[in-house]
C-alpha cells in the first residue's frame, strides 16, 4: 500500500484536474458554437491568459487586499461578540432558554436582506460591508462555542472551584482550552458564510475589492478577466480554509477531527 497522506493529495490534484479539465471543455464547445461564439472568453485559456496581465498591473492584489480588509475586520467583529455570547450560551441554561428563539430568529435572517439597513445606518460603504460580514459571521462563532462548552463535563467546574480556582481560572485553564476546537471550527464555518456575503455586497456602492472587479468587469465586458477574478476567488477562499483546518489540527487537542 502507498502512503496515505500522498494518496490523499492525488486525489485532490486529480480532483482539480478534472474541473479544470470540465472548464476546458466547456470553453471549447462554446467557442465552436456560432451561437455562444462571442462568450469564448469564459473559457479556461483565455482566463489563464489574462492573469499575468493583471497581476503585473496590481490589479489582482489590490482587489485581494481590499476584500481581506473588510474580511478580516468583519471576522474580527463576529469573533469579539461571538465567543463571549457563545460561553454565556453555554454556561447558562437560563440566558440559553431565554436567548434561543431571538438568536435562532435573527440567525434565519439572510445577511444580504441587512443591506438597506445598513445603508442608512453607517456613513460610508465599507461600514456597511464589514456589518453585513458580521452579521453573517457572528452565529456560526456563537453556536459553535455554546456547543463546545454545553460538552464540557460540568464535574470538572466542580473539582477546580473546590481547589480554589477563581473566575478567571474557570475561564483560562478549562473553557478556552475546552472549546479552542469549536471556536475553531466555528470561524472556519463563518469564514465560508463571509466569503460567500462578501462578493455580492462588494457589487454595490465601493469602487475596490473583488465584487468591484467582477462587476466592473460585466459592465466593460471583459469576460476573461472577470472569471480570473472568479478564479481568484475560489483560489483566496481555498487557502483560507486551508489555513483554518491547519490551525484547527495545531491548536486542538482533538486532533482525530
Amino acid at each position: 500500500m502507498g502512503n496515505p497522506v500522498v494518496q490523499r493529495r492525488m486525489l485532490k490534484v486529480s480532483g482539480l484536474a478534472i474541473l479544470l479539465a470540465l472548464w476546458w471543455i466547456g470553453g471549447y464547445l462554446i467557442a465552436r458554437n456560432p451561437a455562444t461564439k462571442s462568450f469564448a472568453s469564459f473559457g479556461l485559456v483565455p482566463t489563464i491568459k489574462v492573469i499575468p496581465a493583471l497581476w503585473e498591473a496590481g490589479k489582482i492584489q489590490s482587489a485581494v487586499l481590499a476584500s481581506g480588509r473588510r474580511l478580516g475586520t468583519g471576522l474580527l467583529i463576529a469573533i469579539v461578540i461571538g465567543v463571549p455570547i457563545g460561553i454565556l450560551v453555554g454556561r447558562s441554561k437560563r440566558f440559553r432558554n431565554f436567548s434561543n428563539s431571538p438568536f435562532q430568529f435573527l440567525r434565519m435572517i439572510s445577511p444580504l436582506s441587512w443591506t438597506p439597513l445598513a445603508v442608512l445606518v453607517f456613513t460610508s460603504w465599507d461600514q456597511s460591508i464589514v456589518f453585513l460580514i458580521a452579521i453573517a459571521s457572528v452565529w456560526p462563532v456563537m453556536f459553535s462555542t455554546a456547543a463546545g462548552l454545553a460538552k464540557v463535563d460540568p464535574a470538572w467546574f466542580k473539582v477546580a472551584r473546590n481547589l480554589g480556582a477563581k473566575p478567571r481560572h474557570l475561564l483560562t485553564r478549562i473553557i478556552l482550552p475546552a472549546i479552542t476546537f469549536d471556536v475553531l471550527t466555528g470561524i472556519r464555518l463563518a469564514l465560508g458564510v463571509a466569503w460567500i456575503v462578501l462578493v455580492p455586497a462588494e457589487f454595490l456602492g465601493v469602487t475596490s475589492g473583488l465584487g468591484y472587479a467582477i462587476e466592473n468587469a460585466r459592465e466593460g465586458m471583459e469576460y476573461a478577466h472577470l472569471m480570473a477574478y472568479v478564479l481568484v476567488i475560489g483560489a483566496v477562499g481555498y487557502v483560507l480554509d486551508g489555513v483554518c483546518v491547519m490551525l484547527i489540527r495545531r491548536f486542538s487537542w482533538r486532533h482525530g477531527n
